[in-house]
């Protein structure tokens, strides 16, 4: 009897402990941000998805955008770059033409749909073309609000309805433009990442295409009241007086007329200390600084706010006087590090040079030495003055390749090599921070990076970043200005170059050996590469090179599409897209490739992940450009 109740006992112990982990396994979990957290880490909780049963993965659902080209209005919807939001059981994605639209997060159905009207302003001029990344949102009495930047306004909807709130601003809009100096004509001033929060303040950023060189409008952050859409506080990243921190380093006040420096990549916050961190572009123009002598703070930084008042608190400047569109195109990801037995609050910043620079987020200190070292500083562009120094930081080491020189050169076959390096001859080529040239000058990482908006995951289990670059190579080359661009006013401009040549040998072939995309986890615990995948399959026009008949290649010769990130989870996975049309999961502490499933286009976002009420989970990213489209969402079958 005594042995029954035992077995009694274990079966009802048994199953009371089943139905508790389902219980925990049915907990809705959100994707409340466009990096997971204010912090950018990009990690998930979740570990319904696993290493063992990943195989599994299946299309559940896919909605496709309504944006099509518009030749009233001259307009073409770019990438589909979107990472929604998921909140109580509804998927708030933005589109490429600044609208937005709220989705069952379930099934994918869409319950409503707000049109930002963007494109009326015409085609964006950036050579990317039209974009919105992300969302924003915030709660106020038993309220939700949904924050839509759109181009020079900043709409407030309410997130049952998608309506706009009447309280706020004019009608519902915010105008991003009004009253700011440098802003001469708002279709050069346009959005493109999402807002950040903090408290009851919606903060946001700005994109300035490259494309104008001209009375050049300076890239502004400002911070708006999410109650009344009053403008709060701005932070220019030029200086716009001569008493302003870094105005020095304009030399002749070229702080005057310089324009861009913008913040267009996402931000990210320390919402406890109430800091966010901007990440600085290039500026203008992108390859000649001969209006603009100096360092040229606050440029290609790191910059570190108050939120609640826009004040700057500490800053770190990745390039000095930047000549090769090296911007920090990536959010930067707040972490928490184990070095040499202390624990750091540390913000990690990697970037299209291909370095990651990781400092106290506190003070700024550098978490492991970082040395300014002398680099190429003669140039044969009349005016120019490239700058004598550039930081390296001493870990972790560079996760692509860097700089072009003849050993370099693609080394598939001995052919391939020698023809490789006659093409490389016919360029300057060099190290690192070898300055743009009249004759064009080689850049390892090109100008797409390195890495690119996508930016990194972090692992707080591992300690672990994960990173996507491309290993790639690119021309910079000047001309002077021969006035016939209305939208170029510097003295010389890659505009006026109009070499033509393609940097890699014919058929496609590049001037370096493969891979040509690379997954990279670094350990930030002990400032070390953990280990590198190739990602993506490839270009065809590569596997299938008349030259390269007969040679065995790897299955993965990496695809260098800079759209896209990765995202980790608990459960010892990272998804990315590969920049083809397939979707992978790696193992996070091995980098082996796992699983890959066939999406519809090629992946042009970084993935999500959620749990539903049904206890279902989710891995959702959007794909494709234009009116081929989709968003997928993946689950278990």
């Amino acid at each position: 009897m005594k042995r029954q109740l035992r077995l009694l006992a274990i079966i009802v112990t048994g199953s009371l402990a089943l139905l508790a982990a389902q219980g925990r396994g049915s907990r809705q979990v959100e994707w409340l941000y466009y990096g997971g957290d204010p912090a950018n880490t990009k990690y998930s909780p979740l570990a319904d998805i696993t290493v063992q049963n990943v195989e599994r993965l299946q299309i559940a659902w896919q909605w496709k955008h309504w944006e099509t080209p518009l030749g009233q209005y001259g307009t073409t919807p770019g990438f589909f770059e979107s990472t929604p939001l998921m909140i109580d059981g509804v998927l708030y994605v933005t589109t490429p033409y600044n609208s937005i639209a709220a989705l069952d997060a379930e099934t994918g159905k869409e319950l409503w749909r707000f049109d930002g009207e963007a494109y009326k302003l015409g085609q964006v001029l950036s050579a990317s073309g039209w974009k919105l990344r992300g969302t924003a949102f915030w709660r106020e009495g038993g309220r939700l609000f949904i924050f839509l930047n759109s181009r020079h306004r900043l709409f407030s909807l309410d997130a049952k309805t998608g309506e706009p709130v009447h309280s706020f601003g004019d009608n519902g809009v915010a105008s991003l433009t009004d009253g700011l100096p440098r802003i001469s004509d708002i279709k050069h001033a346009t959005q493109s990442s999402p807002p950040v929060v903090y408290k009851d303040l919606v903060i946001v950023g700005s994109q300035v295409p490259d494309r104008v060189q001209v009375a050049d409008p300076v890239g502004y952050v400002q911070a708006f009241n999410a109650r009344t859409g009053k403008r709060v506080w701005t932070f220019s990243v030029i200086p716009q007086s001569p008493n302003d921190p870094g105005a020095e380093t304009w030399e002749n006040e070229s702080w005057r007329t310089s324009g861009h420096g913008n913040v267009w990549a996402p931000m990210a916050l320390d919402e406890a200390r109430g800091l966010l961190y901007l990440p600085t572009s290039t500026p203008s123009s992108d390859y000649y600084g001969g209006q603009r002598p100096g360092a040229n703070l606050f440029a290609e930084s790191l910059v570190c706010l108050d939120a609640a008042t826009g004040k700057m608190k500490w800053y770190f400047q990745t390039v000095h006087h930047g000549l090769w569109d090296w911007d920090i195109p990536a959010p930067p990801n707040l972490v928490t590090i184990r070095v040499n037995g202390q624990r750091i609050d540390a913000v990690a910043q990697v970037t299209k040079r291909g370095d990651t620079f990781v400092f106290d987020r506190v003070t700024g200190k550098p978490v492991w030495p970082i040395v300014e070292r002398p680099v190429p500083a003669d140039s044969d562009v009349p005016g120019e003055k490239p700058y004598p120094t550039q930081p390296f930081p001493s870990k972790p080491p560079s996760f692509v390749g860097q700089g072009v020189l003849l050993e370099d050169a693609n080394s598939l076959t001995p052919e391939i090599r020698a023809m490789a390096q006659a093409q490389m001859q016919k360029f300057r080529i060099g190290p690192m921070f070898t300055p743009p040239s009249l004759k064009g000058t080689l850049q390892r990482p090109s100008q797409g990076g390195g890495a690119n908006w996508g930016g990194a995951a972090f692992d707080p289990e591992s300690g672990y970043l994960f990173v996507r670059a491309a290993n790639s190579v690119g021309v910079n080359r000047l001309a002077k200005n021969d006035g016939s661009d209305p939208l170029v006013a510097v003295a010389y401009s890659n505009v006026f170059a109009r070499g033509g040549e393609s940097v890699n040998l014919a058929g496609g072939l590049p001037l370096v050996s493969p891979p040509y995309a690379v997954l990279t986890a670094i350990d930030l615990n002990k400032g070390e590469i953990a280990w590198k995948a190739p990602l993506g399959e490839g270009s065809p026009a590569v596997r299938n090179h008349p030259l390269l008949k007969g040679v065995k290649l790897p299955d993965r010769l990496g695809s260098p599409n800079s759209n896209g990130g990765a995202m980790v989870t608990r459960s010892g996975l990272v998804f990315i897209g590969g920049g083809d049309t397939y979707f992978y999961a790696f193992d996070k502490k091995t980098g082996k490739e796992i699983w890959h499933g066939k999406i519809p286009y090629e992946n042009t976002a970084v993935p999500m992940t959620y749990r539903t009420r049904s206890g279902r989970q989710f891995i959702v990213v959007a794909t494709g450009a234009g009116a081929e489209n989709a968003l997928v969402a993946f689950a278990l079958r």
